[in-house]
């Protein structure tokens, strides 16, 4: 083995499975490097008063003195409020829901390791995420991980493969309970019983609080508007279409007498449309901005099926590509809650084949209309 592919760059976030990948990789013979990004500061991050650094980059470097491994601090604050939190802000205020863990790992953080892993002269990154790898026919796809409750695939559909070539992911075929567990038997009690990460990192609390925060004028943009029926008909004032997302029960803060569900949002009119349960559901779905290994693999795929959002099982589908680059997507059991801006992504049991953003459903009943009166 060459002097650099023995070296490996693992994504230290202080955390348990960040931890756990340092030692693993360490007892197989790599010469372990560790870099921890300064992505985001969020108050709840600093538990002593006047500390420098986050908690995070603290115990990542402890762990990394203890391991006795070559450890970076990569401060990328600048560059992420440029790129994440940017594109998290405008995609609310597009009238969508943004997924800023996809667009985080090929447009920031994992490109950003292969470039610090040249840098250092290491072949090959690593994460702690829980998914596998498999390479077939030149391409390699992600796998599902065996932890169902913590497989992370849905979240890496959009790495090219350039990056997918040279990742590591050694806890895939481990549940988190075994990760807990191997911690404390080589000895990192405390921190095998360390508590999860946050959903989004840089959020804190409510997304809303974060957009009134660094986007301070967005009343003013915005403004209120009308929650509207299925029919176009007034029901009340909203607060501002960047405020909901396609579902959302709760918080809506208008009485109609029974549950009512946002079932569109037009950020154009500034208007919420409300509905039942039943009126969320839908038969097709427009995606774009598609990443895929291998279209004529998804277009003959016969197991193919689709998840549209993290926590949401695989339903399965067939797919259309349209002249535009998009894809329409048939259901073969109806899905609820299309949300524009969340991801679609594709499987093959579990095999991640790729995937795209769903896009805003207006030209869904055209499409499908034209196609029909191709059959005919």
């Amino acid at each position: 083995m060459k002097e650099r592919d023995k070296r490996i760059l693992v994504g230290m976030s202080g955390g348990i499975d960040s931890s756990a990948t340092c030692i693993m990789l360490q007892e197989k013979g790599y010469e372990v490097v560790g870099v921890t990004m300064r992505t985001w500061d969020v108050k709840s991050q600093f538990s002593t008063p006047g500390q420098d650094e986050p908690d995070f980059i603290i115990e990542a470097r402890k762990l990394a003195d203890r391991l006795g491994i070559e450890h970076h601090v990569a401060d990328v604050r600048n560059e992420f409020r440029e790129v994440i939190v940017k594109y998290f802000i405008d995609e609310y205020m597009r009238g969508r829901t943004p997924n800023p863990c996809v667009m985080c790992n090929p447009l920031f953080k994992e490109r950003i390791l292969c470039e610090l892993a040249d840098k250092t002269n290491c072949a090959n990154i690593a994460t702690g995420h829980y998914c596998r790898l498999e390479d077939i026919n030149g391409n390699r796809y992600i796998l599902t991980g065996d932890d169902a409750t913590k497989d992370q695939s849905y979240f890496l559909w959009k790495l090219p493969q350039h990056i997918l070539k040279r990742m590591v992911f050694p806890l895939g075929g481990m549940t988190k309970a075994e990760v807990r567990e191997y911690l404390s038997q080589k000895g990192f009690e405390a921190k095998a019983k360390g508590g999860e990460s946050m959903e989004i990192c840089f959020i804190d609390k409510d997304y809303r609080d974060f957009l009134k925060e660094h986007c301070p004028d967005i009343d003013e943009r915005i403004g209120t508007g009308w929650f509207v029926n299925s029919k176009g008909l007034k029901l009340g004032q909203h607060k501002g279409f960047a405020y909901y997302t396609i579902g959302q029960r709760k918080g809506l803060e208008i009485a109609l007498g029974k549950p009512a569900y946002v079932l569109k949002i037009n950020p154009l009119k500034n208007t919420v449309m409300l509905g039942d349960a039943e009126q969320l559901k839908a038969e097709y779905m427009l995606i774009e901005d598609v990443n895929v290994a291998d279209m004529d693999e998804v277009l003959q795929c016969k197991n193919l099926s689709v998840r549209i959002r993290y926590r949401s099982k695989s339903i399965p589908c067939s797919v259309k590509p349209l002249e535009d680059g998009r894809i329409l997507v048939h259901f073969e059991s109806e899905a609820s809650a299309i949300t524009p801006g969340q991801s679609a992504v594709f499987y093959e049991g579990n095999r991640v084949l790729g995937g795209g953003f769903i896009a805003f459903q207006n030209e869904v009943k055209k499409i499908v209309n034209g196609m029909n009166q191709q059959i005919l």
